[in-house]
């Protein structure tokens, strides 16, 4: 299967910029039909802290441009959009749109980045999420999640071979993204793609680097500091024969985990 990060330089609140700025990118770059297309979280938006501005709204216009492209593409589809909790509060969703354009699978961000006070305007989800994707299992995860290894744990666990992690991740700690990425990737002998944004907002400034990282923590994709599209192949069939060879994730100990 084609994964394909897509790394935006996000127009600050303003939906219908970025939607032609995504639309772009992947025309320059056409992805195969059945591949899975990644944008980053709140690719529509940026990283912003007024849910009332940035939720999708009855009409949802960011989840009805992701259906459209999906189809129009015939891929699979996943980014971050801004729903309303029950309790008023904003939620960081990955949504997943397939080739028909029907919804996939959505989760919810677990772990709002409480140092920039997202916890303040958005809720945590509780639900760690696996989907399958052609003939790949794909755990969703979004941005801060990246520190917490024992989400990607509990993954693997449940048979993930690829995880999404869509980020809007600041130039300061850009060390901390690439090698969070490779760690997860070497520990639980899986794929993982981080895809960041480009540019900057009115707070921060975002070094790109969107990642495609292999089993063995090898960068196998790398977008670099600005806007462009990368891509790779994920073969189960080798994954499988590399965890065979070093059978690591058999040693687990599950007590540890809570099991």
């Amino acid at each position: 299967m084609q994964l394909v990060a897509v790394q935006p330089d996000i127009v600050w609140e303003d939906k219908q910029a970025n939607q032609r700025r995504i639309q772009a990118l992947l025309e320059s770059q056409p992805p195969e039909a059945g591949a899975l297309v990644v944008l980053p979280e709140m690719f529509a938006t940026g990283f912003s802290m007024k849910v009332p501005r940035v939720a999708e709204g009855q009409d949802k216009p960011t989840e009805t441009f992701m259906a459209r492209l999906a189809r129009a593409h015939k891929v699979y589809i996943q980014g971050g959009v801004v729903n309303r909790g029950p309790d008023g509060r904003g939620l960081n969703q990955s949504l997943t749109f397939g080739p028909d354009g029907g919804e996939v699978a959505r989760y919810n961000k677990i772990h709002p980045f409480s140092f920039a006070k997202e916890d303040r305007y958005y809720a945590g989800g509780e639900t760690p999420l696996l989907i399958e994707i052609g003939a790949i299992r794909v755990a969703p995860l979004i941005c801060y999640d990246l520190r917490f290894p024992e989400v990607f744990r509990h993954g693997v666990r449940r048979g993930a071979q690829c995880y999404t992690v869509i980020a809007n991740w600041p130039r300061a700690r850009q060390r901390h993204w690439v090698s969070l990425l490779q760690a997860r990737a070497i520990e639980n002998q899986a794929w993982v793609v981080g895809v960041n944004r480009a540019g900057s907002d009115p707070w921060l400034e975002y070094a790109g680097h969107s990642l495609i990282v292999d089993p063995q923590g090898e960068i196998v994709a790398d977008a670099g500091e600005e806007e462009g599209v990368i891509t790779a192949r994920l073969d189960p069939a080798a994954l499988a024969d590399y965890r065979a060879k070093f059978p690591a994730l058999n040693d687990i100990r599950g007590r540890f985990l809570g099991e």
